[in-house]
């Protein structure tokens, strides 16, 4: 007899290598930018062609030789280098770096807990944990067994406060607080805001400072540029006999700088007073067009000055994902397995239907004697849901066996004829 073939070592790759999402990594991984990079090169030359053309203005003017006044010379050239150089490198910077990917899952969660196989101390983990399921999801899976994981899962945070966190079907996880699904870059991102075409990057938790600080650059550099182009035509009138109009005709460069700023100021101008509220009142962008804090509570708001200090001056979290590390790849049988295939995980564990209307909105305090759902399913009586306004029948409870047409069926699971699914 001979021996046996020893078996195939399994083939590795870095974690970028083998992302599910949309993005792309450059740089052997190291710099993340999300599938629509390409706007990012259309942003850079947008901030950087007034500056050439008023860099340009600068040069001129320092070769005229005129002895009169110029509002452009060598220290407008130097801070409009410097004051440029900066605004791209905020660009660069939130455009590049992971916003806060929140790791995928492999396969669903079990319920109640952490995903199967899954790190329980993980951060995606943590949030896991069920305070108090929704009355719709308990009197649900009374009537039917198949239904086990919620859609949705209440999670207490600071202020004594809890929140209603949603699974995704796509990460296989309980979203954090805060964390949205962005259908762009194909990922869960902690304290999601927007996904923004001109950085082509979700902005989160990890690059909304830097995203700010772009911003609020960039106005000042359009408030900077048009100021100094009528200064330049100012200083021109005395070659001009003193007429404006004709210092506006001798100066076409600076027209154009003048219109093309005063534009552009309008609308980085009124992103940045909208973010500077938000910023004030500890909302994102998701958040105020979903929620309306204004309406209501909102359960983050810890006054002005924390909420901005928390932008600035809070240590910036690491990234959750090591997208260097080294990754084995499962043999090709194993995507049929029962593991962590996609159909897999849907015939394993099934979900309310997508078509449920389910309100995400903030509200209750926390309550520390709520149980988990196993808990509270366990001591549920009939007769208390029947006076609660909850009503099961008997009928109900012994249709609860019947086989729900959302579920995948196991060819090998016994019917209840005694014999086997076709």
């Amino acid at each position: 007899m001979g021996e046996p073939e020893p078996e195939p070592e399994p083939e590795r790759r870095r974690l970028y290598q083998v992302w599910k999402g949309s993005n792309k990594f450059l740089c052997g991984g190291r710099l993340i930018f999300g599938p629509d990079a390409g706007s990012l090169f259309l942003s850079t030359v947008l901030i950087a062609s007034p500056l050439v053309g008023l860099c340009f203005q600068c040069v001129t003017k320092l070769d005229s030789g005129s002895k009169d006044k110029q509002a452009l010379g060598m220290p407008a050239l130097v801070a409009t280098i410097l004051l440029g150089l900066t605004n791209l490198a905020f660009l660069f910077l939130t455009s590049s770096r992971d916003p806060g990917i929140v790791p995928r899952n492999a396969r669903p969660p079990e319920r109640g807990g952490a995903g199967d196989g899954d790190d329980p101390a993980s951060p995606a983990a943590a949030y896991a944990d069920v305070t108090t399921p929704s009355t719709e999801w308990v009197a649900t899976t009374l009537a039917n067994p198949h239904l086990r994981l919620p859609r949705t899962k209440d999670v207490a945070v600071a202020g004594g406060h809890v929140v209603r966190v949603k699974y995704c079907d796509t990460c296989l996880l309980y979203r954090p607080p805060r964390a949205s699904h962005c259908s762009i870059c194909n990922n869960c991102v902690h304290k999601f805001d927007h996904h923004c075409p001109w950085v082509g990057q979700c902005i989160g938790l990890r690059n909304y400072r830097f995203f700010f600080l772009f911003i609020s650059t960039s106005t000042f550099l359009c408030l900077y540029v048009f100021v100094l182009s009528w200064l330049n035509i100012a200083a021109q009138r005395g070659a001009h006999g003193g007429s404006l109009l004709k210092s506006i005709a001798g100066e076409p460069l600076s027209v154009v700088l003048i219109v093309y700023t005063f534009v552009s100021a309008w609308f980085v101008g009124g992103l940045t007073v909208f973010h500077v509220y938000l910023m004030s009142t500890n909302q994102t962008t998701y958040e105020n067009f979903r929620y309306r804090y204004d309406k209501k509570e909102n359960p983050y708001d810890r006054g002005v000055a924390a909420n901005i200090s928390e932008v600035f001056c809070a240590g910036m979290p690491p990234s959750l994902n090591k997208f260097r590390a080294w990754v084995e790849l499962p043999p090709p049988e194993a995507a049929f397995d029962d593991g962590g295939g996609p159909l897999s995980s849907r015939s394993k564990i099934d979900l309310v239907g997508r078509d449920e209307k389910i309100d995400l909105e903030m509200g209750h305090h926390h309550n520390p004697a709520a149980g988990t759902p196993a808990a509270i399913l366990q001591g549920l009586h009939y007769a208390e849901m029947e006076k609660n306004g909850v009503s099961v029948h008997v009928k109900d409870r012994e249709s609860a066996e019947a086989p729900d047409p959302l579920v995948i069926p196991d060819p090998e699971a016994p019917r209840h004829d005694g014999g086997k699914a076709e």
